[in-house]
């Protein structure tokens, strides 16, 4: 019997909520093509309403047609989360044999998208040769190249843009050396974690799903998993697997890893975050071990594999570090931690994450509270989405939670 915390009436609630899109600011007509915040990431959930019969294609052509009213974006600042590659994931994911009419659009943004990854493939290889650190624009899921790779591999896996996605991949894991701060790891950025400019020493190597080396990761091995493959790209996950070995903590409730290292931390070995951070898809357990999970399935490692799993498991179970969710998102609340439970129960080889799912459904209906903001990463849209696989407990039909990498 539906009541009214279940999840179905909670997402029919958040939707209703979010019928009528409201047009860009005439200055940033590019808000529109937010995949996080703007009408791109809105659309999802009414896409994927219509997909499941829950809502209907009039409640989501809307949003979708907000999304490309104005001109679509495709500069190189273009990444998965703004421009050409958003608008295109989002008509991916809204074409079905029954609803078409979006295709034509869509080729043409595939052209766009293709041209961009060669582009930002080019930057980033000249950046290299000059020995300069990356930055998280550059290879991140939000703007950079995992971001833009997850996108081709949906749509174009034997293409050539998605083979140097890949080799650019393979070769951001090979150590670097930057001035005198001697051998850093190729993912090495010159910047804070918020993105504001380092003093010296400067930089950090960043763990997270959303902006560190986890989101190549969960790229590579999800490309594998397909057998979408360059040379290189097995010692590439290998190399990214020892890494996260040789900074795992082990603590009273499991293994947990740092959110980022900077350059002291990295010659004494030692993080000085002393515990778990907040579990959350972004940059917490739950998004490294999704990642930790999908790499040792495609290499075969069930030691590893049972690793990961358990050390979700114990994160999921541990009230202290649950404490420290405070809110209903999907980038770094409770959505995106059951949507990547979900997704990670479906593919483990013990039984205890999917036994972990209903506990998370609880959370999540108790805590989610629409605002009436829109949005995918922290607005009423993600977590209505998220809502949607709890009461059908199935996988999207339209595969939005690509966008997180965590399919």
């Amino acid at each position: 019997m539906t009541t009214a915390t279940s999840p179905a009436l909670l997402a029919h609630t958040f939707a209703r909520h979010l019928t009528t899109p409201v047009p860009p600011p005439e200055d940033q007509p590019w808000a529109a093509q937010d995949l996080a915040v703007g009408a791109a990431g809105t659309a999802l959930l009414h896409i994927e309403r219509a997909r499941t019969g829950d809502g209907t294609w009039q409640q989501a052509h809307p949003w979708i047609k907000t999304a490309v009213a104005t001109p679509v974006t495709a500069a190189d600042t273009s990444g998965l989360y703004l421009g050409a590659p958003a608008a295109a994931f989002m008509l991916d994911c809204a074409v079905t044999s029954e609803a078409p009419r979006y295709q034509g659009a869509l080729t043409t943004l595939d052209h766009h998208v293709t041209q961009l990854a060669h582009r930002r493939c080019d930057a980033a290889q000249t950046r290299m040769r000059h020995g300069r650190p990356a930055t998280f624009h550059e290879y991140d899921i939000f703007y950079g190249l995992t971001g833009i790779g997850a996108y081709l591999l949906r749509r174009s896996p034997s293409g050539t843009a998605m083979a140097r996605v890949l080799a650019y991949l393979v070769r951001l894991t090979r150590p670097i050396r930057h001035g005198d701060q001697g051998v850093l790891p190729g993912w090495w950025v010159d910047h804070q974690p918020d993105l504001t400019p380092s003093t010296v020493p400067a930089g950090h190597a960043n763990f997270g799903a959303a902006h560190g080396i986890t989101g190549p990761l969960l790229l590579l091995a999800r490309a594998l998993r397909q057998d979408v493959r360059v040379d290189g790209q097995e010692d590439a996950i290998d190399t990214i697997l020892d890494w996260l070995d040789t900074w795992r903590q082990d603590g009273p409730a499991g293994p947990w890893w740092p959110e980022h290292l900077r350059l002291g931390e990295l010659r004494t070995g030692r993080p000085t975050q002393r515990g778990p951070a907040r579990p959350s898809w972004c940059y917490g357990t739950p998004g490294i071990a999704r990642a930790g999970q999908l790499a040792a399935l495609t290499r075969s490692d069930p030691a590893r594999q049972h690793l990961y799993e358990d050390a979700m498991v114990r994160c999921l179970t541990d009230p202290d570090q649950l404490s420290k969710i405070t809110d209903a998102s999907l980038c770094h609340g409770w959505s995106g931690v059951y949507q990547t439970t979900f997704r990670a129960a479906h593919d483990a080889a013990t039984p205890a994450l999917r036994a972990s799912l209903p506990d998370l459904v609880a959370a999540l209906t108790q805590h989610a509270h629409p605002c009436r903001a829109p949005g995918l990463l922290q607005g009423d849209a993600g977590s209505a989405l998220a809502l949607t696989t709890a009461a059908h407990d199935a996988a999207p039909t339209s595969g939005w939670d690509a966008c997180l990498l965590i399919d």
